[in-house]
């Protein structure tokens, strides 16, 4: 066996990364909202924001902890009020996304942070979808979206949610939970997720990133979910590990999003290698990039430089991420193919 021996500098990866095909599987929409069109969306529907220019705002997105950045986040999404600003927020993403080489995307929307503002469930949803439709005719990213549940609301406000989203099904493939992890375990969601399922609905559920090894084993076992969101504190539980190994469940881990959020104090003491290592289906994501410093190329390479990643092993996470993906058999060995031919003329 012959080992391949790398000497690259970052630009080399950087290209490797940019011209490599995946797939951003953890990624809320409204995190996308870059302080940038924010301030070009409160102008335009007359709101006054406490910030006084788009370097204020970048200074306040200093967090110690998930609720901190909850705060802002939905202060942020306040300035979403007409169709047309959530096409604009989602077009805007989409070609930053693709810009990094994201050719199919799985996007989080979360309807109570709109609703409960008084802006239809209708607005936001078409708004959204028409800028996916868009960008498939015009870039070919396929798409999925998933509709969160707010878990630091009740589950009858989830399921109020739920009967919501039903007149749109045909445009959803699955359901969420996101929000403020601690003390809000997945078991409060079961009966929302069982009625979910029961229409049709995938499942996936935010669990492991401030909460315990105990939230997966709940999302697993009563939300039934197809992914896990983050999950990085898997390790800590050498049992759920196997499992997740021998089920195969993907994890979507965010790891500048993990930093900013002080999962982690450095990247440098990321676990995503030893998830790798362990043999877990791990995917690098965004989650809220204009909040956390970067679009899904940007987590790629900051890795790459903090991880000392290899070229094989960035491939590796690509493909994940094709593997874990909701795609069709045909798209997705398309993709897959692409991702190897891609790594072929660039080596």
């Amino acid at each position: 066996m012959v080992t391949r021996v790398y000497s690259l500098d970052m630009n080399d990866i950087d290209d490797l990364i940019r011209r490599l095909p995946k797939a951003e599987l953890h990624l809320h929409i409204e995190g996308s909202l870059t302080p940038e069109l924010m301030f070009e969306l409160a102008q335009r529907n007359g709101i006054d924001l406490r910030f006084s220019s788009v370097e204020e705002v970048r200074a306040a997105y200093q967090f110690t902890d998930l609720q901190s950045f909850l705060d802002i986040y939905y202060e942020g999404a306040g300035v979403l009020i007409e169709e047309a600003d959530f096409y604009d927020m989602t077009a805007a993403y989409l070609t930053a996304a693709g810009n990094d080489g994201a050719q199919h995307v799985e996007i989080f929307f979360d309807p109570q942070t709109h609703t409960d503002r008084g802006i239809p469930f209708e607005t936001a949803i078409r708004g959204i979808r028409r800028a996916l439709e868009d960008a498939e005719r015009d870039r070919g990213i396929s798409f999925q979206l998933i509709v969160c549940f707010l878990r630091h609301l009740s589950a009858e406000a989830a399921m109020a949610t739920l009967e919501e989203a039903l007149p749109f099904k045909d445009w959803i493939a699955g359901v969420g939970l996101d929000s403020s992890e601690l003390g809000h375990p997945p078991s409060k969601f079961q009966a929302v997720f069982d009625r979910a399922r029961a229409e049709g609905f995938l499942t996936v559920a935010h669990a492991g990133e401030e909460g315990p090894p105990s939230y997966i084993w709940e999302a697993l076992d009563l939300l039934k979910v197809e992914r896990v969101d983050h999950g990085v504190r898997c390790v800590e539980d050498p049992a759920l590990v196997a499992r997740l190994v021998a089920e195969r469940v993907p994890l979507t881990v965010c790891p500048l999003s993990n930093i900013k959020l002080c999962v982690f104090e450095r990247l440098e003491d990321h676990n995503l290698r030893a998830l790798m290592a362990a043999g877990l289906l791990v995917t690098v994501n965004s989650d809220d990039p204009a909040y956390f410093g970067g679009q899904i190329g940007e987590n790629f390479r900051a890795c790459a430089k903090s991880l000392s990643l290899t070229p094989d092993e960035i491939v590796t996470l690509c493909r994940n991420s094709i593997e874990a993906s909701w795609l069709g058999d045909s798209r997705r060995q398309a993709l897959l193919a692409e991702i190897d031919a891609v790594y072929a003329s660039w080596r």
